[in-house]
C-alpha cells in the first residue's frame, strides 16, 4: 500500500493488483470519495462524490466533483457507476454531474425507498416525488454482484446509521462502508436519525467484521484527533483490535448503550437539510417553482 498527494486535493493511493484505489477528501464535510479501478481494462467505479455547497448563501458548485473527473480523464478510466453508500446528511451528492459528464449509471441500496417516504412526509414534498427509488438508475438488493471490469462488487446492506446503508465489497479484498465503521480511534456512525438504530448497526458492523482480517476498510469520513491527520483506510484486524466503541469483547448491550448516550449529545450535521431533500433524489434538484426558480424547505421543530 502507497500514499500519493494529488495536485489540488488530498491524495490517498492503495494498490492492490490490479486494483487502484484514489481517495479525494472534501475538506468541509470531512467525507472521501473514491475512484476505484481496474488497471488491467480501465474500468472504474466512483464512491459518494461530493457536490459543493455553501450554506450561507445556497450556492452550489462542481469544483470537487471536477477534479474527479480530470483524474478520470487523465488516467484514462472509463466511470461505469457511481456507488452511493447511502443517501448522506452532511454533504450533497454530485452524481448526476458525473452522470453527465460519463454516461455513469447511478446506483444506491433498494432500502432508499423507506427513506425517501420518511422523508417526503417530513419535507412535504411535491406529489410528483415518489418514493420508489426510480431517481437512481439502479437499487440494489443485499448480497447482489455486479462486475467492472476485473472487479466483482459483492453490495452488503448494513443498515442502523440509516435504513438504506450498503457496503461495496470488491473481490473479497476491499470493502467502502460509508457511514458504518470509522477509523479505530473515532469509533461508529451515530443511529439518532429518522429509521436508524443503534442495535441494527452493532449487528450490521458484525457482518463487516467477519471479513477476511486482512480486508481493508475504506471510511467514508475520518474526524482525527489533534495527533493525526486525516486516514481513510484501515483493516478489519485493526477494527476488531483498536475500535472505540465496536471492538472484540464489546457486547450489543453495551454498544447500544455506549452509542445511544452519545448520540444524545450530538447536534444534527450542518447540511443535513439540503442535503437530504437532494440525496433522495439521487442528488438531482426539486422541480423549480412558477417564477423559475429552485427553493429547498426548512422544516421548524422536526428533527
Amino acid at each position: 500500500m502507497g500514499h500519493s498527494e494529488m495536485n489540488s486535493s488530498f491524495g490517498y493511493t492503495a494498490t492492490k493488483s490490479p486494483i487502484h484505489v484514489e481517495a479525494f477528501l472534501d475538506s468541509d464535510s470531512e467525507t472521501f470519495s473514491y475512484v476505484v479501478a481496474d488497471i488491467s481494462t480501465s474500468k472504474a467505479i466512483v464512491i459518494d462524490p461530493v457536490l459543493d455547497f455553501d450554506y450561507k448563501s445556497g450556492r452550489t458548485s462542481t469544483e470537487s466533483a471536477e477534479k474527479i473527473v480530470a483524474y478520470l480523464k487523465q488516467q484514462g478510466y472509463q466511470l461505469e457507476w457511481v456507488l452511493e453508500t447511502h443517501a448522506h446528511a452532511d454533504h450533497v451528492s454530485a452524481a448526476p454531474f458525473l452522470k453527465a459528464k460519463t454516461g455513469a449509471k447511478i446506483g444506491i441500496g433498494e432500502h432508499i425507498k423507506v427513506v425517501q417516504q420518511t422523508f417526503k412526509t417530513i419535507f412535504n414534498l411535491e406529489k410528483s416525488f415518489l418514493p420508489n427509488g426510480t431517481q437512481f438508475d439502479h437499487l440494489f438488493s443485499d448480497q447482489d454482484i455486479i462486475a467492472v471490469g476485473g472487479m466483482s462488487i459483492r453490495i452488503m446492506h448494513t443498515p442502523g446509521h440509516t435504513p438504506a446503508d450498503l457496503a461495496y465489497i470488491i473481490n473479497e479484498e476491499m470493502a467502502f462502508v460509508g457511514d458504518t465503521l470509522f477509523m479505530p480511534d473515532v469509533g461508529t456512525a451515530r443511529c439518532d436519525f429518522p429509521g436508524g438504530s443503534a442495535k441494527t448497526l452493532y449487528r450490521s458492523i458484525q457482518s463487516l467484521l467477519a471479513l477476511k482480517p486482512q480486508t481493508e476498510l475504506y471510511v467514508c469520513h475520518d474526524y482525527p484527533t489533534k495527533d493525526r491527520g486525516h486516514e481513510c483506510c484501515t483493516t478489519v484486524a485493526k477494527q476488531r483490535e483498536l475500535n472505540i466503541h465496536i471492538r472484540d469483547g464489546v457486547s450489543e448491550a453495551e454498544f447500544i448503550a455506549r452509542r445511544e448516550s452519545r448520540d444524545k449529545t450530538l447536534s444534527m450535521p450542518r447540511l443535513i437539510l439540503p442535503a437530504i431533500q437532494l440525496n433522495i433524489r439521487a442528488g438531482d434538484m426539486p422541480p423549480a417553482e412558477d417564477n423559475g426558480q429552485i427553493y429547498l424547505k426548512i422544516p421548524l421543530n422536526m428533527l
